[in-house]
């Protein structure tokens, strides 16, 4: 007859506590039902496994015997479960991943660690328009996205936020501004920022082209771009200036644009960003690496 595995579970825990009412509260079962099950075991088997007397329970010497095989035994099974369990967590199919610009080094980190735990799911990924960090996101093109923050959109959620750093204007080399080493925000009064064209949400493309000072001054929007390419291109051109990152001036050096670090504004930040409630085990396991970087 098939044994149960809550009657071995039952004999097991018996056999370390020599007490019905210990085993049921470790069992979170009643003192009643762990005789059911030890007696319906002793039924399986043919014999008793226990002495019960009203002072003491001990092991039989079938007892101690069925102890001895089945303790290995049981621990294997165990095994076999947890690993099967943690197949079963692993990421499968693809990951499609959409970015701004180019990968930095912690995304390109937490890709490689991701692979390399989940080799049953192959990462895709995808660059994102400037001027459109969520579009693909909604449309199902990509499963999470890397934008810019701020995120504000009540049907995606934002996961883990990083690669943190000190925002820079970037300016052509005959510009005003061009032989400083740093500037406050105040400085930016009366200056041209190149603008993220829609359909980028205007809270976000406020964000990246400020239409004023952190005290109220004005900022002159330019001309509005699709792209970091297309903003660069103005930059050269002298029609104006862009607020970006460190790691995204050095990514994209040119000799004809020079960056200069700005205080007084909020640090770039990047995150990563999916559908409310889309969450799959892929996106949860590389939200987990971008965390741990």
């Amino acid at each position: 007859m098939a044994v149960e595995v809550r009657e071995l579970e039952c004999f097991l825990v018996l056999s370390e506590e020599l007490h019905f009412g210990r085993t049921a509260e470790r069992l979170y079962l009643s003192q009643s039902r762990v005789s059911q099950l030890l007696q319906s075991l002793e039924r399986r088997i043919g014999g008793q496994l226990f002495e019960r007397t009203s002072r003491r329970v001990a092991l039989t010497p079938l007892g101690k015997e069925f102890l001895t095989s089945l303790r290995p035994a049981y621990a294997a099974l165990e095994r076999v479960v947890e690993s099967a369990r943690e197949y079963a967590a692993q990421a499968k199919g693809t990951l499609r991943i959409g970015f701004q610009g180019a990968a930095n080094d912690e995304i390109l980190r937490a890709m490689s660690a991701f692979q390399s735990r989940n080799p049953n799911c192959l990462i895709n990924v995808c660059e994102l328009p400037l001027n459109d960090p969520f579009g693909a996101l909604r449309r199902g093109g990509v499963d999470a996205a890397v934008v810019l923050l701020p995120v504000a959109e009540d049907d995606l959620v934002v996961g883990p936020v990083f690669s943190k750093h000190p925002q820079a204007i970037a300016v052509c080399t005959g510009h005003r501004l061009a032989g400083r080493t740093s500037v406050d925000a105040e400085e930016l009064a009366g200056e041209t920022l190149i603008a993220v064209a829609e359909p980028a949400p205007g809270y976000w493309r406020q964000a990246q082209a400020p239409t004023q000072t952190p005290r109220g001054a004005l900022i002159h929007r330019g001309p509005g771009v699709h792209t970091l390419q297309e903003g660069l291109s103005l930059i050269a051109a002298g029609r104006g200036a862009m607020l970006i990152c460190e790691p995204t001036a050095a990514t994209n050096h040119r000799t004809d644009i020079t960056t200069v670090q700005v205080s007084g504004l909020p640090d770039s930040a990047l995150a990563l960003v999916w559908r409310r409630g889309e969450q799959t085990p892929a996106v949860r396991a590389f939200a987990q690496h971008l965390e741990q970087d």
